[in-house]
């Protein structure tokens, strides 16, 4: 083992001669994270050459490889950043890369290779997932005799990541009480530690994976390498269904513990970097601070203690922000996003009783509700509050008998899949609004329509933006009501409501018509 661990701190030495003929070091920024009263600094690797640390290790291990090698070319498997680096590395020493992606792989990811690697790179794309590009990967370069380039258990490409903690070493703002390290393969984990624990021994060095990737954890925990019958792919950097043979010795030798985080701390930890530092990283590049975040929560990190976080890549693609937006909450103020699916009673204005009745200071993310059979309704309601906030809402339920039910994580709500029975429906009209975003905007509306009509379809979300925009349907026991209240809701248009539209009647009917009765 620690010959291992020897000829790995040797590739670093080798390595600290090489890497910089494509790259520049990497900064350290200090974060600024509310409630944590720790001193928390983030290596910058999304400021790298291709926006990840991957290009240190790829880099590293080509520059090793003999002339005759390289003339054949070199084959590596993907995700992206890896690929990313290998591409980097073609262009610049001049020989052909064939980079096998899988075919999910984000197009920023796909597009990035082609940029830093032009007519060196071809890119293969294939198999749904890592690991079936990886083995398409090594087949064509066991059949053409080509060298593969690995992306973490090669000591060589480990070698390279390990530069990144001796540019950490080398700044003066150590030693650092706890570091945290992503693994997805274990080479980034496997190279830092390997270089931190020579030069501070007492240095706590931490593995981060996701909950359902954790292939290092769970071979550290059973003593051998286990595939992973699943792997989530939201913190696609890291997906690795098994841990890699050496990374496994090595991580298993130096890595003091482990911490396994859910996609929703992650996401918390992007929205905590943008506050901090005006970055957004790839969903595995926050990892480092989702599992700081928790370590701080849990009591696990003394107050000022001086910690470290790697920002390890920043290539995520544009489409994924919603979905991270959507998550991510927001800690900086002790609050936390949570759904509450509250019954109530199937009478008018009962919703905006409740909405008149929220704590003050908490904060209406999202209203999902769909007038169904029966007497008693169950609308979801998305707040944004502190633990005493929640208390108080529970203690108000409890005194009217009522209780509510803590759906954040359940798949109806996540997907929006609001009910509604069209069959109890009588004369509904459903609107578009638009209103300023402030407490008690919309419920100023719903006070003056509430004269005429019943709310039976509710679905907003909160946005970000100055103005909040949602879908409402209305019932009417009357033709005459909804004439009436057709006309007030005009004459608000402007004022309390910035616009209102109506949905046109062969929308309405196509919604109503492919909504099946619910009983």
């Amino acid at each position: 083992m620690s010959a291992l661990k020897d000829q790995l701190f040797e590739e670093i030495l080798q390595a600290r001669q090489r890497v910089y003929a494509v790259g520049e070091p990497t900064p350290l920024q200090r974060l600024n994270l509310p409630g944590v009263d720790a001193v928390v600094y983030a290596k910058r690797e999304d400021l790298g050459p291709i926006k990840a640390y991957k290009w240190r290790g790829a880099f590293n291990c080509m520059c090793k490889l003999s002339p005759e090698q390289r003339a054949g070319g070199v084959v590596a498997a993907s995700a992206g950043n890896h690929g990313q680096g290998v591409a980097l590395a073609a262009r610049r020493l001049g020989c052909k890369a064939h980079i096998f992606m899988p075919r999910s792989t984000p197009i920023v990811k796909q597009n990035a290779v082609k940029s830093h690697g032009g007519d060196n790179v071809e890119i293969v794309l294939t198999g749904d997932s890592y690991d079936a590009a990886s083995a398409a990967a090594h087949e064509y370069a066991d059949a053409n005799n080509l060298t593969f380039v690995h992306p973490y258990d090669d000591p060589a490409t480990m070698g390279g990541q390990g530069t990144l903690a001796d540019e950490v070493v080398m700044s003066g703002q150590g030693a650092f009480d706890r570091i945290y390290l992503q693994i997805g393969g274990g080479g980034l984990a496997a190279g830092c530690a390997c270089w931190f624990k020579k030069f501070w021994p007492e240095c706590k060095c931490i593995g981060v994976e996701g909950v359902k990737q954790a292939s290092m954890k769970l071979a550290v925990d059973s003593g051998e390498r286990r595939a992973l019958p699943y792997v989530d792919v939201f913190c696609d950097g890291t997906a690795v269904r098994i841990a890699g043979e050496n990374t496994f010795e090595l991580c298993r030798e130096l890595l003091d513990g482990f911490v396994t985080v859910s996609n929703d701390e992650v996401c918390q930890a992007i929205r905590s970097l943008w506050n901090s530092l005006r970055v957004v990283p790839e969903p595995s590049g926050a990892m480092g601070l989702a599992a700081l975040l928790q370590d701080w929560d849990a009591g696990k990190i003394k107050p000022g203690e001086k910690c470290l976080v790697v920002l390890s890549g920043g290539n995520m693609d544009f489409s994924q922000l919603g979905v991270v937006a959507a998550r991510g909450g927001v800690r900086e103020t002790n609050r936390t996003l949570r759904y509450l699916r509250i019954p109530m009673e199937t009478k008018r204005g009962q919703i905006l009783k409740y909405l008149n009745h929220i704590p003050e200071g908490v904060q209406l993310m999202d209203v999902q509700f769909g007038r169904l059979n029966g007497d008693i309704q169950h609308p979801v309601f998305g707040i944004l509050g502190t633990d005493e906030q929640f208390a108080e809402i529970e203690r108000g339920l409890a005194a009217r008998g009522l209780s509510a039910e803590d759906v954040t994580n359940d798949d109806d709500v996540r997907f929006r899949m609001i009910s509604y029975d069209r069959v109890h429906l009588s004369h509904p009209v459903f609107f578009v609004i638009e209103f300023p975003e402030r407490p008690g905007a919309f419920q100023e509306f719903m006070t003056g329509v509430g004269q005429y009509a019943n709310l039976c379809y509710f679905n907003y979300k909160y946005s970000g933006e100055q103005v909040g925009r949602a879908m409402v349907g209305l019932e009417f026991l009357t033709v005459e009501d909804r004439d009436a209240c057709r006309a007030f809701a005009e004459a608000m248009k402007g004022t309390t409501i910035q616009s209102i539209k109506e949905m046109p009647d062969n929308v309405r009917r196509r919604v109503l018509d492919n909504m099946s009765p619910m009983n």
